[in-house]
């Protein structure tokens, strides 16, 4: 994954529901990618399968799992976004989910416009692993 816009930005002055935005962006088309690379499958299969690994249950779940494999950095981004104030209340889900899945997308928009992009890989990949 390669960064489509040339400019520069500095992440650690953005708030953190800033990255969130970006991060889910990001997360959503790692898992897209996956899933079509994985096997060729009806859209609405496909589909399926991407919203059970991006909610809020499922991404919190992956957050608390990587855990120990963040750097202090890295878990700071994560903590600024699982605390950011929200507008939003879950549906779906309950606060605390929501929240730290927030805190995961952070992260991944944090990893994403520092160009961090193997660590995404990284990750990413252990997040598969748990799956």
């Amino acid at each position: 994954m390669e960064q489509f816009i040339e400019n520069s930005c500095n992440p650690k002055q953005l708030s953190p529901l800033t990255l969130a935005f970006v991060g889910d962006g990001v997360y959503d088309l790692l898992v897209r990618e996956y899933l079509v690379k994985e096997a060729n499958r009806p859209v609405g299969e496909l589909n399926k399968i991407k919203v059970s690994m991006v909610n809020c249950k499922s991404q919190a779940k992956y957050a608390e799992m990587l855990m120990n494999d963040l750097t202090e950095t890295e878990l700071s981004v994560y903590k600024r976004g699982r605390n950011a104030t929200t507008q939003n209340t879950p549906k779906n889900s309950t606060k605390a989910d929501y929240h730290s899945a927030t805190g995961l997308e952070a992260l991944f928009g944090y990893l994403y416009l520092n160009n961090e992009l193997p660590r995404i890989k990284e990750l990413f990949h252990k997040i598969l692993s748990i799956t």
